[in-house]
């Protein structure tokens, strides 16, 4: 399946995006913040801000923000999230389509979105809502197997072979490649910072099964495959909560004057 089908699959399960999408290190908002050199009332414009889950913290900071989302559902979730907050405003919109009515933002923000948009015009898409000196921040996010991770992840693969997907192989946060090199193409941007972070959330079978029910990729599979699998995972997890770790790579790059 391409990209924008994939990437209109959340929109089918905003409710439970809502209830079981994890947020992000408060670390993660505090650099991007420093890095990105913004101030209450800075304007931003998020892509793709799912149900709020990055756009509450950034708000709550005090920053302008319009969030810009493609779904229906999710961005009503969004609005009704973010409604006590006067300085958000959630636009329904595809992003790359989108004409703002002013532009010379001080920064464009994505947490893990910016791989949904197309790789030849993304990052020149972003450096033309931007003022001079302002800041493009992605964070992208990845499952990641460090050392000492949760034995439950290699065990589940077996489930996922019998359903039709390659095994997984274990991901050393260290093995996962920034985005750096991108956002240098065009010469729109200087060398962005870049900074890693690893966190663990704890799941019991209903939890990782709700998580799991908001991915693109599980999303996709035929429903009776779905449900085999998600009745293999339920039975592996038992009565134990499991540990997953994320990985979330954030990038800062200033737009060139």
């Amino acid at each position: 399946m391409d990209r924008t089908r994939l990437r209109a699959t959340f929109d089918e399960v905003a409710e439970l995006y809502d209830r079981a999408r994890p947020g992000y290190p408060r670390a993660v908002l505090d650099d991007l913040i420093a890095l990105a050199g913004l101030e209450r009332r800075s304007r931003v414009v998020e892509i793709g801000p799912g149900t709020g889950q990055a756009t509450v913290p950034l708000a709550e900071r005090g920053l302008d923000v319009t969030a810009v989302e493609l779904g229906e559902s999710l961005s009503e979730v969004a609005a009704r999230n973010l409604a006590r907050f006067e300085h958000v405003d959630v636009v329904r919109a595809d992003f790359e389509s989108w004409e703002p009515p002013r532009r010379h933002f001080d920064a464009v923000v994505a947490f893990t979105a910016f791989h949904w948009l197309d790789p030849a015009t993304r990052v020149e898409r972003c450096a033309r809502l931007l003022r001079g000196g302002g800041s493009l921040a992605v964070v992208k996010t990845q499952h990641v197997t460090p050392e000492g991770g949760d034995p439950f992840f290699a065990e589940v693969q077996d489930a996922y072979v019998r359903s039709g997907e390659a095994r997984a192989a274990p991901i050393d946060p260290d093995d996962v490649p920034d985005l750096a090199p991108e956002l240098g193409v065009g010469g729109w941007f200087e060398q962005p910072e870049v900074r890693r972070y690893v966190w663990e959330e704890e799941y019991d079978a209903d939890s990782y099964v709700a998580v799991l029910d908001t991915y693109s990729g599980h999303r996709a599979m035929p429903p009776e495959v779905r449900g085999e699998l998600y009745r293999e995972v339920r039975e592996l997890i038992g009565g134990r909560r499991i540990r997953k770790a994320y990985l979330a790579i954030l990038h800062v790059a200033r737009r060139r004057s």
